[in-house]
């Protein structure tokens, strides 16, 4: 086989694979904020300064950062992405939650009924969340196009299998589906952890 053909035939097997499995990000511990939480951190107008954009359109890393503090501990250095919600949340893993001292349950973001509270400082200004601290629950961000292609809906439920260092099956995950989206599967730092992922890794929905 000549090396023409070769390297045709590998990236047709990498054009398959591309089209087969999802790409895979961790996301770690994050805060959303409203605008009146901004400017009770940050001062009366502040604006949030984008360094980062993000995979989702339209989400971005802010440079500011913020201490996070519960009845057990505190994580210095967190980061908070933007745009601005209309209300405040707090994304931890498991992990964080425990150390922290935090009952945090899990849910999709956006979904904060009912949860824990949590103090964010910024220097000598804080505020107290009277809730939003959540587990954010593993999920599929999926184009329609791509939710056409793989037979998903909105709201459903799947397992999906990691190409990873120590791969794993991970159970429940809630696939999303919106022309917003950009098509991504994200696990938290703990379910990262525990399947050997690094950058650039991808999976396969199976069941």
């Amino acid at each position: 086989m000549n090396s023409v053909c070769s390297v045709g035939l590998e990236r047709l097997a990498e054009a398959i694979i591309q089209r087969m499995t999802i790409e895979i990000e961790a996301s770690g511990r994050h805060v959303h904020l409203s605008r009146g939480d901004v400017e009770a951190l940050f001062g009366t107008g502040y604006q949030l300064t984008k360094v980062k954009d993000l995979s989702q359109p339209g989400q971005f890393a802010c440079a500011e950062r913020v201490t996070l503090k519960g009845p057990k501990g505190e994580f210095t250095n967190v980061v908070i992405l933007g745009p601005e919600r209309p209300d405040s949340q707090v994304e931890l893993s498991l992990s964080d939650a425990v150390s922290l001292g935090v009952r945090a349950p899990i849910r999709l973001s956006g979904d904060i009924k009912d949860t824990p509270g949590i103090t964010i400082q910024n220097g000598t200004r804080q505020i107290i969340l009277p809730r939003g601290a959540i587990v954010a629950k593993r999920h599929i961000h999926m184009t329609p196009e791509d939710a056409e292609r793989f037979g998903m809906r909105d709201g459903q439920r799947v397992s999906f299998r990691t190409f990873t260092e120590r791969p794993l099956v991970f159970g429940d995950i809630e696939v999303r589906v919106s022309p917003k989206f950009s098509t991504v599967a994200h696990l938290d730092y703990d379910e990262s952890n525990a399947c050997g992922f690094h950058k650039g890794d991808r999976g396969m929905i199976v069941g």
